[in-house]
């Protein structure tokens, strides 16, 4: 036990750091705006902390190539080290319809020490591992 005070060191663990991801390929705004702010209050509710919002608009929400996307892997590339960082979206679409491209973005933030999560309460931290390709040659 420390003697003093000052002597004690800090072992609480930061909140997650949350960024928020979505998609829009419409010119409409509404609904991504709900979607943003449903998302916003999830994580406020949790007590996370919101690096920022990254949305990909018109025909990068469509294809494989995410510009947003791909800045908020960087961003939690560098947080990963830090804490624990989650990209939250609304709902599994909002990554892709498509099963296939949205796995694959799964893989990319698990492969940077994230997890993906959705205001619903699902994640993927359970399936880590396998998202990020480290269970290769375990039994």
């Amino acid at each position: 036990m420390a003697k003093y005070e000052s002597e004690r060191v800090n072992t609480a663990t930061p909140s997650p750091l949350v960024l928020i991801y979505d998609r829009n390929a419409t010119r409409s705004s509404a609904i991504l705006d709900l979607r943003l702010s449903g998302c916003v209050n999830y994580a406020d509710c949790h007590g996370w902390q919101i690096a920022g919002l990254w949305v990909d608009r018109g025909d990068d929400a469509l294809s494989a190539t995410r510009p947003q996307f791909c800045a908020l892997i960087e961003v939690m590339r560098v947080e990963a080290g830090r804490r624990a960082t989650i990209c939250l979206v609304h709902n599994w679409c909002r990554l892709a319809h498509d099963d296939a491209l949205r796995l694959t973005l799964q893989q990319r933030v698990a492969q940077v020490r994230g997890c993906t999560a959705t205001t619903f309460g699902n994640s993927d931290a359970r399936a880590h591992a396998v998202l990020a390709g480290l269970s290769h040659g375990s039994a």
